[in-house]
């Protein structure tokens, strides 16, 4: 067969292309492509005019490959979009090191004509998961952020009125905010609750209620009245000491109403998707973990087996087996995806807040907890897979495990809408 393969090595706004057949004939060298419109379009022009059957292959580089590749893929090209690491650990058969644009090009190309059949053609992403996965991403830059802000505060508080953040245990309301934060917007100083004396506090935090529409209790006056005394503050009540509280409270409230508005977009975007009411179905996935559950995974019928979804998760054991060495209790890979590995964490560890007694994951968690695993052994414990939960339990290997029965759910709610999967659900 008449076959090139296209190697073009991803850079922030511009790659390089280079064109190679068997045996390492040079179709041409690689010479560099910006993405602009008119750039991309005369690279289509040139590869479609080439004689053969033309497959164009690049690596997965963020959000950098998308330009070239739906250029491409819209050209009518065979483009594939291949894991960095395939690509990293190919042909390293030498002991010179080089790293350069061209060398890579040329590494990708060879690449795709060893692995030809197995290429896999690149189909852009739906709209809707595309806005769930930057939505879901950002969701978690906020909340990194919120933490912070927290966490500053906090800081800050303990040194004018120490415990202000442990007075009042109501529940953040929709738009984010927290009663104790805005008590300390208003009453950033110990000093600023008692200097009055108490009847005059609790008069103007039955004002302050009002106005912040809290629910109002004298005997909640007085106690807070009480917990201002008494305490020795390293920064004293002054307007530099109040700029630094009012404006740290400030920005915690901000950034708290921010993921709010992002957590009520990714429900609303993870309901248009077929599977939403397959993964809500999941002990342990809510509001927040079940549609970053689905923008992490994307589409399902891109995996070909489970063996390929656990593997872009990341949490299949690798095999250590050398001559009469056969390593019994091995750690996973971890190439897969983080941020998935990270949202499957997330709903596992509700097992262990809620103890539900009737789910066959908590019984085998709380019967590896009983005979004195570690933490991160007995947490994640999940009884879907009888070979993996009888072994030598692992944190990884218990994550594997929900994880089968996250695409379980999968594959059983969409086996009707996807017959390409029947093979793969029996």
């Amino acid at each position: 067969m008449n076959v090139i393969s296209v190697g073009i090595d991803i850079s922030k706004g511009k790659s390089m292309v280079t064109a190679m057949r068997p045996f390492g004939e040079v179709v041409f060298k690689p010479y560099e492509v910006i993405h602009t419109a008119a750039e991309l379009e005369s690279l289509a022009y040139s590869l479609k005019s080439i004689d053969g059957e033309v497959r164009a292959v690049m690596e997965v580089t963020g959000r950098y490959h998308e330009p070239i590749a739906e250029a491409l893929h819209e050209a009518g090209i065979f483009v594939s979009v291949v894991n960095p690491k395939l690509i990293k650990d190919y042909g390293n058969n030498t002991l010179r090191k080089v790293k350069t644009d061209k060398a890579d090009a040329r590494k990708i190309a060879r690449y795709a004509l060893e692995n030809w059949t197995e290429l896999r053609e690149y189909t852009p992403t739906e709209a809707v998961r595309l806005k769930l996965k930057q939505f879901s991403r950002q969701y978690n830059l906020y909340v990194k952020t919120k933490t912070a802000l927290k966490n500053n505060l906090i800081a800050l508080i303990d040194q004018t009125f120490p415990g202000a953040n442990t007075l009042f245990d109501s529940p953040a309301k929709k738009d984010g905010r927290q009663k104790w934060v805005d008590f300390v917007t208003t009453f950033w100083h110990c000093e600023c609750v008692h200097e009055k004396g108490e009847t005059s506090f609790i008069e103007r935090y039955r004002k302050w209620c009002k106005r912040k529409e809290y629910h109002f209790s004298a005997n909640k006056a007085a106690d807070v009245f009480t917990e201002s005394l008494g305490h020795f503050c390293t920064l004293p009540k002054n307007s530099n000491t109040k700029l630094l509280i009012t404006q740290a409270a400030v920005q915690l409230t901000a950034i708290s109403g921010t993921v709010e508005i992002f957590r009520a977009e990714l429900m609303r975007l993870a309901e248009m998707l077929p599977e939403y009411h397959a993964v809500m179905k999941l002990y342990g996935v809510g509001d927040t973990v079940g549609p970053q559950l689905m923008a992490e995974i994307g589409d399902v019928r891109r995996f070909n087996n489970r063996n390929s979804l656990t593997a872009f998760a990341g949490v299949d054991p690798g095999n250590n087996q050398s001559g009469n060495y056969e390593e019994k209790s091995s750690s996973t890979t971890k190439r897969g995806s983080a941020q998935l590995r990270k949202t499957l964490f997330q709903a596992v560890k509700t097992y262990l807040l809620h103890s539900p007694v009737d789910e066959p994951v908590f019984q085998l968690l709380d019967r590896k907890r009983a005979e004195g695993k570690p933490f991160y052994v007995y947490m994640t414990a999940s009884a879907h897979t009888a070979s993996l939960s009888c072994a030598n339990s692992s944190f990884e290997k218990n994550i594997l495990t929900f994880f089968k029965k996250v695409v379980d759910f999968y594959l059983q709610d969409l086996k009707y809408d996807y017959s390409k999967l029947y093979h793969i659900v029996y």
